[in-house]
């Protein structure tokens, strides 16, 4: 074979590669000129939605996960059932019904997203803000196809039905990216079950624990949070489960019930230090929590609460 038909070889053996949809959502990720916007909508979503019992609901802290995800399956399953309807004979009014479902159900769900993008990495809320972009271009042309379809304007309702659609298909998109390639919502403590063998293991001295005071100390391949108050001794893995902030590094605090609590540095996550369970969001994954004994030669000695 000579050079020239190695060549041709070559470029036909080797096509453009062109963008994928993930590519495209990690140059999201990357696009600083969305900072000022984001820095703007944080700075009102946080004085809209202040730390208190409302903001702990819209995070999902009552249900243990967060709230969005779930959510988004009132308006997005209301608006793709529409859509199939639509390309149905005698499907108007049951249509209608459904679009007008969605946009009831798209508020709270817009509630909930917002609490939770407020308190992410700026990488993050790059991406959750051109999904928030793409869902709420779908809300506005869905209430459009509503009024069109409310003046029998049934043609220019569908037709404004399957536009948003499309953004609410793109904004899902990202939206998943952002839970299950950037790891927002999902747990990011250490999966001690996988990382601690049963029993009882030796953590240090107690008396090198200062009094009231929490310090980090390693357990094999984690860290763990671990705060003495008098002869009490409590430990914790030390990454938040809301997105790995370092707890030792947090103030502690009691809760109404005179509990003492940890708060989180990077976003105000609290946790009761004795069973790590969550007081306030935005995390709503228990902390994993470790029993704790001091052995005869002073030794604080650890095992996982199961």
């Amino acid at each position: 074979m000579n050079r020239r038909a190695s060549n041709i070889f070559r470029r036909v053996a080797r096509p453009a590669r062109r963008p994928r949809p993930a590519d495209l959502a990690e140059r999201v990720e990357r696009a600083e000129r969305l900072d000022p916007v984001i820095e703007a909508a944080q700075s009102a979503a946080r004085r809209v939605l202040p730390p208190g019992p409302v903001r702990d609901l819209l995070n999902g802290v009552p249900f243990g996960h967060p709230a969005h995800a779930p959510m988004t399956d009132l308006p997005v399953g209301c608006w793709m059932s529409a859509a199939v309807l639509d390309l149905l004979p005698g499907g108007r009014r049951a249509a209608g019904a459904l679009i007008a479902t969605g946009l009831a159900g798209a508020v709270p769900t817009a509630l909930a997203g917002l609490a939770d993008w407020s308190t992410l990495h700026r990488e993050q809320q790059r991406v959750g803000l051109v999904h928030a972009l793409g869902t709420a271009t779908a809300t506005v042309l869905y209430s459009a196809s509503l009024v069109a379809r409310a003046r029998g304007r049934d043609g220019t309702g569908r037709v404004l039905g399957f536009t948003g659609l499309t953004a609410l298909l793109g904004g899902g998109y990202l939206g998943g990216h952002l839970a299950f390639r950037q790891a927002a919502g999902a747990s990011h403590a250490d999966p001690v079950a996988h990382l601690v063998p049963l029993g009882w293991h030796d953590l240090c001295p107690v008396a090198e624990l200062p009094d009231g005071w929490p310090v980090s100390r390693s357990l094999g391949y984690i860290s763990l949070f671990v705060l003495r108050t008098g002869d009490d001794v409590h430990v914790l893995t030390d990454r938040c489960s809301h997105l790995a902030g370092p707890l030792h590094q947090g103030r502690i605090v009691q809760d109404g019930d005179d509990e003492l609590c940890v708060v989180c540095p990077w976003h105000g996550s609290t946790f009761r230090v004795r069973d790590g369970s969550v007081v306030h969001g935005p995390a709503t994954g228990r902390q994993p929590a470790f029993e704790t004994r001091v052995s005869d030669g002073g030794v604080v000695q650890v095992r996982p609460i199961s």
